[in-house]
C-alpha cells in the first residue's frame, strides 16, 4: 500500500527534499488573473479546453468565489505528481491563461478554470519530473513573477494520459455547493458530453508519469494514473476506457491542485512493484491486503488482479467505475468515497463479460479457535476447516479453500473454474499458523482443483488437497469439490449397535475388496446384492479393504493418496454412504482398513508437499519405509498427528464406519523394524520403540471411542507388543499405557494353524502343538481369527489349496479347519472366495471364481457345500452365546483333550456366563474313529449335534451321530463322566445339551 504522506493533506505532495512554497491568497490569485486576462489568451484557453474535453480527459478544480463552493470543490481535488525519471511534458501551447470572471458564469462547452497556481521553484536547469511539484498546474493563472527561471511542466491536453482522473458524479459536488453553482457545473458537463461522447469522466488521479504510457504495459515500478467512470443505474454499460454521456465535466490533467487543511492528499491506487512482483509469482502471503478495496488517502483504492481481462468495472448501487488497466492484468482506480461499499466486479474478457464477486473483499473463513486447534494439533474436526468447502460466506455463495503448507512461500489454488491458471487466485497465509486460506465466489461443486505450491528454493509444483473430500477417477490426480446431502436410514442400527462392546459380542467378519468382489459394479449397485448375500451367510459384518483413493490398484488400496475420499472408481461420496447404509439397514456393520503409517512417494499428493518434508518425518532413515517404498509419517509432528486422528474420526463420523482395521501398526511401533544395524536411531531411552507412534495410536483410540460410541479399532500387529488392546491409562509390565485397540488380529494363531493343517494328516502329530499353543496366549489380547486377503495371494495358495491330498480330503480339510475356528477363543473373519472354496488364488484383477456356483457347472454341489457350511456355523455360532460371550475370559474355555496328538483330535469346552456348554470336537485325520470316548462334565444328561462339518449336505461322508449321546458315569480326561462318539474323517463337530 502506498504510504501516507507526512502532512495531513493540507499541501499538495511534493518531491522529497524540496521545498513546499506557501499558497498564494485569492487576493493574489485574483491580481494575478487580471494582469494576464487578455482576449486572445481568453479565446485560445477556451480552445484548448473544449480540445481536452473532447478527446482527452483533464484534471481540473472549479474556482469559486465563494468559501463554501471552494471548500467543496477542494474534496475533489486529486493531485497529480509526475513520475520521478520521466521526461518534462510538452508545454502547453497557451502558456498563460486569463480567465474572466463571468466565465464562472456562462454555460459553456467547457467549464473555465481559474485553479490557485502554486508558484514552484524550479532545480537550476533541470526539467524532469521530479523537480516538479505535484500541485503545479499547466492551465492554471501564474502570476508572472513567479514564471521566470521554468515554466510548470504543464501537460497539454492532447498528451495527458487517458486514464487521467476528473471528478465524481456532478451530485457529490452539489452537496456543498450552491443550487447555482450546482446547475451551472451540470449544464456544463451535458455540454462537454455532447462534444464527444467518448470525454472519459473517471473518477481518481494517480501518480502518473509524464510520458505518455500504453495501457496494459505499464512498468511494474512506474506509478501509473488510474481511471474509473461514474455512472448512474440504469445507464448502458460502459466501454472499455470509455465513459457514456452524462458524466460530470472532464478537468485539464496538468491543473494545479490545492488542497485546503481539512482535506487529504490522494495516493496512487496502483500496486506498488514489490507486491506486483509478489503476486505475479504468487509468493505474495497477504494478496488480500493489496487486492481489493482499502480506504486510503483520497478515498477507496480498488485494485483487482484479473490475468487476460480486458476491463474491470466496480459496481456499487447506481455507482458504476471503471478501473484503470496497469498492465499484466491489474487494475486500479480510487474514488472519493468514505467507506467501503458492497460491490461487485464486472470482467471484460475477449468475447464475454463476466459479473462476479471480489475474491479479495472478504474476512477469513477461519478463526482463530480453528487455527489454534491446528497449531496443537487437536483439531478433532480438521475436515471442516481445511479442503474446499462449498458455503454462504458474508450472504456469498462459494468456495472456501485451506490448505496447510507452512514452508511454502506462496499457494494458489488452480482447477476447472480458472482453467488451470491460478495466476489470480493467490491464497494469503493465516498467521503463523502454516494454512492457507481463500474464499472464491461463484465456485460450487463439481469443479476440479489443485494447489499451486512455491516451494522454499522458488520451484513450483501442484499438489492434490490432502483433505481432499472427492477425487478423480485414477489414473486423474485432481481433487473434487463436493458437498453432502445424504440423508441416512440407519438410525437404528446406530442406537443398538453401542448396546455391547464388540469384544463381548457375535463378531464374524466376511473381508471384502469392493472394486473386485463383482468387478464393474458401482457403489450403488454394490449396495443392491452385497448386504443380502452377506446376511444370507450370516455374518455380522463386513470389512472392506481400503477404501480411501489410492492411485494405483494393484496395492488393493493400501498406498494412499487421498486420506479423505472414498476411492471414485466405485462412485461418489454420497454413493458410498448409500452402500454403508444398505449394509446397515441389512442389520451388517461395516469395518474399514485403514492405513496410517504410511503413504506412497507420488510427487502430486502427499510427499514434500510444500517443499520439504512435512507429512513424512524429516530424518531419512525414518522417513523411508525399506520394505514398500513408501514414506512414514511423522507422528510426532502435532499437525501430522492431528491429520490422521481426525482422519479416523472422519470415516466414523461422516460415513457411519462402525470400525477400523489399523493396518501395519507393527511397523509404526518399532524403530528398527525391517532396518538393519546402523539404519536406525534409537529413542531417547535407547529403545527400539517409536515413541511417536505410540502416543499418536493412544490418541487415536482414545479420540474415537470418545467421539463415537460403539465403533470398535482393531489392530493388525504380528508381534509381542504388550497392551494392543489395553486401555490407554492402564501401564503394564513395559511401563507403557495400553494402546487402546478393542481388538488385535490374532495373526500368531493364524500362521501356526495353517502350518499345521498344510502338513499331511500322518505328520501331523509331530506338529500337535502349532493347534494348542494359541490358548497359551488366548487371554492376553482380544483376538480376532484372521484368514485374510494376505494368506491367499503371492503364492500361497487359496484356503481349500493350503490342504493336502485329493479333492475330497482338500474341501474336508477346510470344513473341518473352519469348525475348529469358529469355536475357538476370539472373533472371526473369512476373505471372500474361502466361503465357497474357490481353489484360485485371489485376483484384484477378476475377483473370486463365481462360475464355480454355477448349476451347470459339475463340481458346484462341492463349492455350494461349503458355502452352506459357513451360512450354518454364523447361525449356530450367533445363536449360541457360549461361542462369544466370553471370548476374552478365561472362565469361557476349559481343555478336555489337549494332547492326543497320535489321534490328530481336540476337544475343548466353551461356556457362557450361566456355564452352559458347547463340546467342539475337531478329528483332523482321514480316518473314523468309532466309539472315541470323551471325559465330560456330569451335569449335562445328554448331548446332542449342533453341527457337523461330514454331514452330506456340506459335501461330506455323512459319518454323524443323528442320536442324543448320554454320559456314562465312566471319569476320562480327569472328568466324572465321558461320552463315546463317532468322531467323522477330517471333521469338526459341535455337541450342545440336549
Amino acid at each position: 500500500m502506498t504510504p501516507r504522506p507526512e502532512s495531513s493533506g493540507s499541501r499538495p505532495k511534493g518531491t522529497a527534499g524540496e521545498k513546499i512554497p506557501e499558497q498564494p491568497t485569492a487576493a493574489q490569485q485574483k491580481s494575478a488573473a487580471k494582469k494576464t486576462a487578455v482576449p486572445k489568451q481568453a479565446a485560445a484557453k477556451k480552445a484548448t479546453a473544449k480540445k481536452a474535453a473532447a478527446g482527452r480527459t483533464t484534471v481540473g478544480k472549479t474556482v469559486a468565489k465563494k468559501a463554501a463552493t471552494k471548500k467543496a470543490a477542494a474534496k475533489n481535488t486529486a493531485v497529480e505528481q509526475p513520475a520521478a525519471g520521466t521526461a518534462t511534458a510538452k508545454k502547453t501551447a497557451v502558456k498563460k491563461t486569463a480567465v474572466k470572471k463571468a466565465a464562472a458564469k456562462k454555460a459553456t462547452t467547457v467549464k473555465a478554470t481559474a485553479a490557485k497556481t502554486t508558484a514552484v521553484k524550479a532545480a537550476a536547469a533541470k526539467s524532469t519530473a521530479a523537480d516538479t511539484v505535484a500541485g503545479k498546474a499547466a492551465t492554471a493563472k501564474s502570476p508572472a513573477a513567479k514564471t521566470t527561471a521554468k515554466k510548470a511542466p504543464a501537460k497539454k491536453a492532447g498528451t495527458t494520459e487517458r486514464a487521467a482522473a476528473t471528478t465524481t458524479a456532478a451530485e457529490a459536488v452539489a452537496k456543498k455547493a450552491t443550487p447555482a453553482k450546482a446547475t451551472a457545473k451540470k449544464a456544463a458537463a451535458k455540454k462537454t458530453a455532447t462534444a464527444k461522447k467518448t470525454a472519459p469522466a473517471t473518477s481518481t488521479v494517480a501518480k502518473s508519469p509524464a510520458k505518455k504510457t500504453t495501457a496494459g504495459k505499464a512498468p511494474a515500478g512506474e506509478a501509473v494514473a488510474k481511471k474509473s467512470a461514474v455512472k448512474k443505474a440504469p445507464a448502458r454499460k460502459a466501454p472499455a476506457r470509455k465513459v457514456p454521456a452524462g458524466r460530470a465535466p472532464t478537468r485539464d490533467a496538468g491543473a494545479a491542485q490545492v488542497v485546503p487543511p481539512e482535506t487529504e492528499v490522494a495516493v496512487s491506487p496502483a500496486v506498488d512493484a514489490v507486491d506486483r512482483e509478489r503476486l505475479l509469482a504468487g509468493t505474495h502471503h497477504a494478496p488480500h491486503s493489496v487486492l481489493g478495496a482499502h480506504p486510503v488517502p483520497g478515498g477507496i483504492a480498488f485494485r483487482a488482479f484479473r490475468p487476460y481481462a480486458l476491463s474491470v468495472t466496480v459496481v456499487s448501487g447506481e455507482l458504476r467505475a471503471e478501473l484503470h488497466d496497469d498492465g499484466e492484468g491489474f487494475f486500479s482506480g480510487l474514488l472519493p468515497l468514505r467507506e467501503v461499499p458492497a460491490y461487485r466486479l464486472v470482467v471484460e474478457y475477449e468475447g464475454t463479460v463476466l459479473e462476479t464477486e471480489d475474491a479479495y473483499r472478504f474476512l477469513p473463513t477461519l478463526g482463530d479457535l480453528d487455527l489454534h486447534l491446528i497449531g496443537e494439533g487437536r483439531h478433532e474436526e480438521l475436515w471442516t476447516a481445511l479442503g474446499a468447502h462449498p458455503m454462504t460466506h458474508e450472504g456469498v455463495t462459494g468456495t472456501r479453500f485451506a490448505v496447510w503448507a507452512p514452508n511454502a512461500r506462496g499457494v494458489r489454488v488452480t482447477g476447472t473454474f480458472n482453467f488451470w491458471d491460478g495466476t489470480g487466485h493467490i491464497m494469503r497465509s493465516l498467521g503463523s499458523s502454516g494454512v492457507w486460506e481463500l474464499f472464491l465466489p461463484d465456485v460450487g461443486e463439481g469443479e476440479l482443483y489443485k494447489f499451486e505450491i512455491t516451494r522454499p528454493d522458488g520451484s513450483k509444483t501442484m499438489r492434490a488437497d490432502p483433505l481432499a473430500r472427492r477425487t478423480e477417477v485414477p489414473p486423474a490426480t485432481s481433487s473434487v469439490i463436493t458437498s453432502s446431502e445424504y440423508e441416512w436410514g440407519d438410525a437404528e442400527w446406530l442406537a443398538r449397535r453401542a448396546e455391547a462392546p464388540a469384544h463381548e459380542a457375535p463378531f464374524s467378519v466376511y473381508e471384502i475388496h469392493l472394486p473386485s468382489w463383482r468387478p464393474g459394479l458401482t457403489y450403488r449397485q454394490l449396495a443392491e446384492q452385497l448386504p443380502g448375500y452377506v446376511k444370507n451367510l450370516g455374518f455380522t459384518h463386513v470389512e472392506l479393504m481400503p477404501v480411501a483413493e489410492h492411485p494405483f490398484g494393484g496395492s488393493w488400496g493400501y498406498q494412499v493418496t487421498g486420506f479423505y475420499a472414498p476411492t471414485a472408481r466405485l462412485g461418489t461420496p454420497d454413493d458410498f454412504r448409500y452402500l454403508v447404509d444398505k449394509l446397515h439397514q441389512a442389520g451388517i456393520g461395516v469395518l474399514m482398513d485403514w492405513v496410517p503409517a504410511h503413504f506412497p512417494r507420488d510427487d502430486w499428493a502427499l510427499a514434500e508437499f510444500d517443499g520439504r518434508p512435512l507429512y513424512e518425518h524429516e530424518d531419512p532413515l525414518r522417513a523411508a519405509h525399506p520394505d514398500w517404498g513408501t514414506l512414514e509419517f511423522d507422528f510426532g509432528r502435532n499437525e501430522v498427528r492431528n491429520f490422521l486422528v481426525a482422519n479416523a474420526a472422519y470415516w466414523c463420523e461422516e460415513f457411519h464406519i462402525d470400525g477400523l482395521r489399523v493396518d501395519a501398526v507393527a511397523s509404526m511401533l518399532y524403530l528398527d523394524y525391517s532396518r538393519e544395524p546402523g539404519q536406525w536411531t534409537p529413542n531417547e531411552y535407547g529403545g527400539r520403540e517409536n515413541l511417536d507412534a505410540v502416543a499418536f495410536l493412544q490418541e487415536m483410540n482414545a479420540t474415537v471411542y470418545r467421539r463415537v460410541p460403539g465403533v470398535v479399532t482393531i489392530a493388525e500387529e504380528s508381534t509381542a507388543w504388550d497392551g494392543v488392546t489395553r486401555a490407554t491409562h492402564h501401564k503394564g509390565p513395559s511401563g507403557f499405557g495400553g494402546l487402546g485397540f478393542g481388538l488385535k488380529w490374532n495373526m500368531g494363531w493364524m500362521h501356526d494353524s495353517l502350518q499345521y493343517m498344510s502338513h499331511e494328516p500322518v505328520h501331523r502329530k509331530y506338529h500337535h502343538g502349532e493347534m494348542t499353543f494359541s490358548m497359551v496366549y488366548a487371554y492376553s489380547e482380544n483376538y480376532v481369527l484372521p484368514i485374510s486377503h494376505d494368506e491367499v495371494v503371492h503364492g500361497k495358495r487359496s484356503l481349500v489349496s493350503k490342504m493336502p491330498g485329493d479333492w475330497w480330503q482338500q474341501r474336508a480339510g477346510v470344513r473341518s479347519y473352519l469348525g475348529f475356528m469358529w469355536a475357538h477363543p476370539g472373533k472371526q473373519l473369512l476373505f471372500m472366495g474361502q466361503e465357497f472354496a474357490q481353489g484360485a488364488e485371489w485376483s484384484e484383477a477378476h475377483g473370486p471364481d463365481w462360475w464355480l456356483l454355477d448349476p451347470g457347472y459339475g463340481a458346484e454341489p462341492d463349492h455350494r457345500g461349503v458355502r452352506d457350511l459357513v451360512r450354518d456355523l454364523n447361525t449356530v455360532y450367533r445363536a449360541t452365546p457360549a461361542l462369544w460371550r466370553l471370548d476374552t475370559d478365561p472362565a469361557g474355555f476349559e481343555w478336555i483333550v489337549g494332547d492326543a496328538a497320535d489321534d490328530n483330535v481336540l476337544a475343548f469346552l466353551r461356556l457362557d456366563p450361566e456355564g452352559v456348554p458347547v463340546l467342539a470336537v475337531s478329528n483332523f485325520a482321514p480316518v473314523t474313529r468309532q466309539d472315541y470316548r470323551l471325559g465330560v462334565p456330569d451335569d449335562v444328561p445328554a448331548w446332542h449335534e449342533a453341527l457337523n462339518t461330514d454331514a452330506a449336505r456340506y459335501g461330506g461322508s455323512d459319518v454323524t451321530n443323528p442320536d442324543p449321546v448320554k454320559p456314562e458315569p465312566q471319569s476320562w480326561h480327569g472328568r466324572p463322566a465321558s461320552i463315546r462318539l463317532t468322531l467323522p474323517p477330517l471333521a469338526t463337530v459341535w455337541l450342545r445339551p440336549a
